[in-house]
This record gives C-alpha cells, structure tokens and sequence, in this order.
C-alpha cells in the first residue's frame, strides 16, 4: 500500500468521523441502487401529481362516445431519417353482426404530434393560465390516444396523470396523518405510562383485532352519497390513517420506554421542559430514520388500500379520478376483451407500490447503524 492510499484512506475516515447521522444514511442510501432507482421514480411521479394536465393530452373528463375503446396510438420519434414524431392513424369499421364500431391503428396513415405544443387550457397550482402540453396533435383538431380509450370515449392516458394525483395524494396523506397520531400516541403511551399506558394500548388492541377490510367497508360506506369528490377525498383519507396508526404507535411506545430513563431525559425534565417538548424535542429525534423508513414502506398499503376500496365503489367515486375509480372500467370481462388496455392502470399500481417499497428497504437499511 502506498503513502497515497493511506493518506485517501484516512481523509476518507476523517469524513466519517465528522459527517452528521443523515450524511452516513444518504452514503449508505446511495449504495442501493435499485433504491436510487426507485427514487427517480417516484419523484417523477410527484412531478405529475403536482402538474398532471402538463403531461396530459386532452382533458380527461372529454367524452365522445363514437370514440369508444380506440386502441393504444404508440408515438414514433423519427421518420423519413429524421427526427419528425407522430403517431398511426385510427381506422374504423363497422361489424356486419354487432353493429359495433371495431377500430384499429394504420402506420401507413400518420398523425403528426408535436412537444411542447399547446391544447386546452389548464391552471398551474390553480394560479395562472396556459396551455402547453408535453404532447399534442399538430392538428388541433385531431385527437390522439396514447394509452387507447374508454367506453366513453375518454382519453386513458390523460385519465391515469390524473389518477396518479389522486392515488399518490391519498397515500402520502394518510400516512402522514398516521405517523402524527402514531407518534403522539405512542409517545404519550410510553413516555406517560400508567392509566393512560392502558387506555392507548387498549384502543390499539381493539382497531388490530378487528379485521381491517370491514371497517373500510362500514366507514366509506356510511359516507353520504351526496358529499363531493373533494370531501370523500379527505374522509378517506382520515378513514386510512385512523386505521394505520396503530402500528407505529406501538414501536414508538416500545422505544420511549427504553429512552424515558436515558440521562438526556431526565436532563430534560430537571431544566423545566414540557412533556410534549421532551418527546417531540428529544426523543422522538433519536429514532427519525426509523420512523421515515417505516412511513415509506407504508405509503404503498394506503395506496393500495385506497384503489381497493375505489375499484370497489366504497372509496373515491367518479367524476373524482383515481387509480381504483380506472379500474372499475375493468370489471367487465366483455369489455376487457374488447380493450385490454384498460387495465394498464394496474400495471401502474403495481409499478408504483414496488418503487415504494424499494425504498422503503434501501432507507430501513441505510438507517440501521448495524447492517454495514
């Protein structure tokens, strides 16, 4: 070993030696690199949450049913040996027994597309007004159907960017409320102890020993029918999170009854601190890797939880768009037959809960001071 190698090892050790717990778990994060993968994605599809109608094509709630289960239009970048995108045309004929319009692509006939072209009109942050896309027609008179079409006749691309923000929303919401109420539970619980120890963990007990799914079923089902998209949004969301808390609260109370006696606390509480100072101020600090990689691994049941209960009209209903509410179009094996793209909102289900919980595992072991 050379006098260089040891001098790179040793600034090397000296970098560890000062770097902060967050700096150590972003090293060891960025070592997994299905997790840095994983990570692009899901803040790519956090950019669509935030400005969905940018990516869409045409408005998602536009219907026109002679355009019903249009097949998927696949964009080509270049053509003639030059860069010149567009998309095949769509080509209909009427069944002589079912009277039914069948449709089908034709590459020989092109439609020419654009980037960065503009369409409909949409808000940014509901603040000022544009209509850029990232994808239209040429012709503005011309629809395109990048992910095909729905019985409807409404454009399933456009559709599933929407979706996506409602069905990523709902799961970082609930979540997010779910940690809170774990924390401050399950803080109170371990920390407090006694009569209100036995009042919390009673409370968990009963919400762990009923089965999940029929508490679903009877609160969304005792919401009212007449309530809008955007109250049903949030009221699933609570349903979510009072339902996934219990978890959490449980682990935070098994770490706060190890810490309550650490000198740190008692420090704590001899110069006067509150108790809500002490646990949100000192204790709940000591364990925040673990509680953000406990949060990321749960982001993904909330969502599915969310599809399942709007795949089975319990959950968010139409005109709201989420990823459940696509899939009911699925439900149908004749219409499955006739435009199998349909499901494609599944795929992106899948796709999301496994980016979630690659994660999930890379940030669990980035911040076990143990596994490396």
């Amino acid at each position: 070993m050379t006098a260089a190698d040891i001098t790179v090892g040793k600034e090397a050790e000296d970098r560890i030696a000062v770097a902060s717990n967050w700096r150590l778990v972003w090293w060891r994060f960025r070592r997994h690199h299905l997790a840095m993968a994983s990570a692009v994605l899901l803040i790519f599809m956090y950019v669509l949450v935030l400005v969905p109608d940018f990516f869409s094509t045409q408005d998602p709630e536009r219907t026109d049913a002679r355009q019903a289960f249009i097949p998927v239009q696949t964009v080509h970048l270049f053509d003639d040996g030059g860069f010149a995108p567009w998309v095949p045309a769509i080509v209909g004929k009427r069944n002589p027994t079912t009277l039914r319009m069948e449709w089908t692509t034709d590459a020989k006939k092109k439609v020419p597309v654009t980037f960065f072209g503009t369409g409909y009109k949409w808000k940014v942050f509901g603040l000022f007004e544009t209509n850029r896309h990232l994808i239209v027609p040429v012709d503005p008179n011309q629809r395109i159907f990048l992910l095909g079409s729905d019985r409807l006749g409404r454009d399933q691309w456009s559709r599933i960017m929407h979706g996506t923000q409602t069905s990523m929303t709902v799961g970082l919401v609930a979540v997010a409320l779910s940690v809170i109420l774990g924390v401050v539970l399950g803080g109170i619980s371990g920390y407090v102890g006694g009569k209100t120890d036995s009042v919390i963990q009673r409370l968990i007990e009963l919400l762990q020993s009923v089965p999940t799914i029929p508490i679903w079923l009877a609160l969304s089902a005792a919401l009212p029918r007449d309530w809008t998209p955007t109250q049903i949004f949030f009221a699933i969301t609570v349903i979510l999170s009072l339902v996934g808390w219990t978890t959490l609260g449980r682990e935070v109370r098994g770490r706060f009854l190890a810490l309550r006696e650490e000198d740190f606390v008692l420090a704590a509480r001899l110069a006067g601190c509150s108790r809500m100072r002490i646990i949100l101020r000192h204790m709940v600090p000591t364990f925040l890797s673990h509680i953000i990689a406990t949060s990321s691994l749960a982001i993904p049941v909330m969502i599915i939880n969310e599809t399942s209960l709007s795949f089975l009209g319990l959950g968010i209903r139409p005109p709201a768009i989420s990823w459940g509410v696509l899939l009911q179009e699925a439900q149908n094996i004749q219409t499955l037959a006739l435009a199998p793209w349909l499901l494609i909102p599944g795929l992106v289900v899948i796709v999301a809960v496994l980016a979630f919980n690659l994660v999930g595992d890379g940030l669990r072991d980035a911040a076990d001071p143990y596994s490396h």
